[in-house]
This record gives structure tokens, sequence and C-alpha cells, in this order.
């Protein structure tokens, strides 16, 4: 049986199968573009990434929470109208991966869909923030969105520290990661958490991923130390 489930994933979804067990590949993300990024080096709790600079359509989500079911897929279907097609072009983009959540720090055409979501949470009104990542080959030149709550934005090369975990996101377990990752990187000698980090959540997965299968990150913007 399992190998009949391994040769029906292999042929679903053949990129995850590259040096890749079934439980690798379950774990994977999906076959979608996703944000470029360089891993300078493994510890023994995260990794730290060179993230390439990279567009998002970016919403700020109803509530005080970045993880309620109602609110995230609000944001989401938001979102998503722009990506499929409610935007000056009304031209429809592919997906990509992943959706980010995140907490942000104070200061008519159809696209590709990528991942992740991110989710980034504003410091000061105590808001959350949703982003699709926009796909590469459009650049600075993506359709304006209709709905003025969403707005374009280019994210800057950075450096972050990477923690992946599996599971449905909520609030409190993002909490307790984050604070468990800003210990870790206390003991670092090379990198140190960047003054004014705010966390951000990678989803990789539809919604409808089985908790063991999905794919989650945690990220917070890290510098170098000086010497």
């Amino acid at each position: 049986l399992m190998d009949l489930a391994t040769e029906t994933a292999k042929y679903v979804f053949p990129k995850r199968f590259e040096s890749q067990n079934l439980e690798e590949a379950l774990m994977a993300v999906p076959d979608l573009e996703t944000v470029k990024f360089k891993v300078l080096s493994r510890r023994g709790q995260y990794e730290i990434r060179e993230v390439e600079s990279y567009f998002i359509a970016e919403t700020t989500m109803p509530g005080r929470t970045g993880f309620d079911l109602n609110g995230a897929s609000r944001s989401f279907n938001v979102l998503a109208e722009y990506l499929f097609g409610k935007n000056t072009k009304r031209e429809t983009m592919e997906m990509t991966t992943p959706v980010i959540t995140r907490k942000t720090q104070s200061d008519g055409e159809k696209m590709e869909m990528t991942t992740p979501v991110i989710s980034k949470k504003l410091e000061d009104q105590d808001k959350w923030q949703m982003s699709f990542v926009m796909p590469s080959k459009y650049g600075a030149n993506l359709p304006l969105p209709k709905d003025p709550s969403v707005r374009i934005k280019e994210v800057p090369k950075k450096v972050v520290a990477v923690v992946a975990f599996s599971g449905f996101v909520t609030d409190e377990d993002v909490k307790r990661r984050e604070l468990k990752l800003r210990d870790a990187l206390k003991g670092d000698r090379q990198f140190r958490v960047k003054e004014g980090a705010s966390v951000e959540v990678a989803q990789y997965n539809p919604p409808f991923t089985l908790p063991f299968t999905r794919r989650n990150e945690i990220a917070l913007e890290v510098e170098r130390k000086e010497e």
C-alpha cells in the first residue's frame, strides 16, 4: 500500500520526489513558484537564509489575531480576487507560495500563484498583514489592484533566521516559537536579531492539507554582528 501511495504521489507531484523519501516529499512545498533564497548556515534549531528581493500584494487582516479562521479566510479571499483578475488589467496571475502573515513594524488581470502566504503583525495598531508573493516574471510591472485595501510592495533583499514546523498555526504557537527563536539567536556568534524585527509566518500549503504534512516557517530578520 505504501509503495502504491508513493508511486501515485510521484505522478501527481513529480518535483517533490527529487532525492526525497515519501515523508520528506509530503512535507515539501507545493509545485509552485516560491521566494528565492540561499542557505548561509544551519544551526541546531534554525537556519540562516539570504532571501532575494520580491514583490507582494498585501492587505491588513481584520480583528486582533493573525490566525483566526474567519479573518484569515477573508484576507485570503481579498488577495485571491486581485490575483485572479480584480485588477486594472483584468489579468489572471499564477499562484505562488508561501502565503505570508506578519506583524508589521510601526514604521481585471490574472497572475500565477506563488508560495508562501505571509502574515506580519502591525506592532502599534496590533494588526496583522497577510501577503501573497507575486510571480517573479512581472517584476515591478504588476497590475494595480482595484480593491484599495490591497497594496503592492517590494520586499528588499534580507537575511533571516528560520524555523520550519508542521501542523496548524495558532497565535499561541507563533508566540512560543518566536520567543524560542529569539532566545536561540542570543547565543549565535555571527548573527543577531535586527532591531525592530517582527515575526513573519510563512504557510506553504492549501487549507485542506493534513496537519502532519503542512509546511510552515517562522522567520526573524537578522544582521551580522560587528567584528
